[in-house]
């Protein structure tokens, strides 16, 4: 009697350790081991339905353009983030104004002959782009970090 009542307990000792290492999940009152990997939700969206060929022609050449100057307008929101970061740590004026020319000397050397390459069309979307990343428009962009008188002739 002695030694039934030992392995009880020790099979009760060992189910509790056990319960206490592995998760479950309760779907529906049924408790389920979790040995998985979390995995983010994905949203599986219906096929889009247009109303006409010219509908979806129009759609198909935004996407294109979209999809070319996104990669730019991520890079300008790293980029303003960086800028911003390091003129809050420039106490004056003069030094700030000093760092933003060499900034704009160096993307414009790096990035407008890709730029220019642009049509009007994926311009327009590439401003639409920042003013979505950043939170900012352009024009605000442009009179923050030069004066107001450049961007409005920008």
């Amino acid at each position: 009697m002695f030694f039934v009542l030992l392995t009880a307990s020790a099979q009760d000792t060992k189910a509790t350790e056990d319960s206490l290492i592995r998760e479950y999940f309760i779907v529906m009152g049924d408790s389920i081991l979790r040995e998985s990997i979390d995995l983010e939700e994905v949203i599986i969206l219906n096929p889009l339905k247009f109303k006409s060929d010219h509908d979806r022609k129009t759609y198909l050449i935004l996407r294109r353009k979209t999809r070319k100057v996104y990669p730019y307008a991520k890079l300008a929101s790293e980029r303003l983030v960086e800028l911003n970061s390091r003129l809050d740590q420039i106490k004056s004026k003069r030094q700030q104004k000093k760092y933003t020319k060499i900034v704009q000397d160096y993307i414009e050397g790096e990035f407008s002959a890709e730029l220019k390459k642009l049509t009007r069309t994926e311009g327009q979307i590439l401003v639409k782009l920042v003013h979505r990343q950043t939170g900012v428009t352009t024009y605000n962009l442009v009179k923050n970090l030069k004066s107001g008188w450049r961007a409005f002739l920008v």
